[in-house]
């Protein structure tokens, strides 16, 4: 019986519009101690991921008594591709292509076909994402069982 593995996968993009939709849903200033028990992790890994949304012009923090994380940017004007590119350089798919045999002509014939079509989705993926925001997001929960609206 032939074993199948699965792709490596990245939650990173949907944690943190789960965060980020709570905070505009919210209006005010989360800790990072209040989002690591949204997301059931440690308050370290919220200050690096938010770190990044940070230097991108996302969100700012204060420190101290009443302080924490805020939207800078309404969520009308700020978009999953956005989000996406500020946490992570790397591409929207986990797959990758073979590298063990490099001058094997099959192995780059693959290697051609499957990079021209992974670039061809990414293309596609990148523009649906370039035109959610999260305001589309928070609208969505009024009407959970519907298909997304533009």
């Amino acid at each position: 019986m032939k074993e199948h593995f699965p792709l490596r996968s990245d939650s990173r993009l949907s944690r943190m519009l789960h965060v980020l939709v709570h905070m505009h849903l919210l209006g005010g200033t989360e800790t990072s101690d209040t989002i690591a028990l949204m997301l059931n992790t440690n308050p370290v890994v919220v200050r690096r991921t938010m770190a990044k949304l940070k230097k991108q012009g996302i969100v700012s923090s204060e420190g101290g008594p009443g302080g924490g994380w805020r939207l800078l940017r309404t969520p009308e004007d700020l978009t999953v591709f956005e989000i996406h590119r500020a946490i992570t350089d790397a591409s929207i798919f986990t797959m990758s292509l073979s590298s063990d045999h490099p001058t094997c002509p099959v192995e780059r014939a693959v290697n051609s076909r499957l990079l021209h079509a992974f670039n061809k989705a990414e293309a596609v993926l990148a523009d649906e994402f370039g035109q959610v925001t999260l305001a589309d997001i928070a609208r969505d929960l009024s009407r959970p069982s519907d298909p997304p609206k533009r």
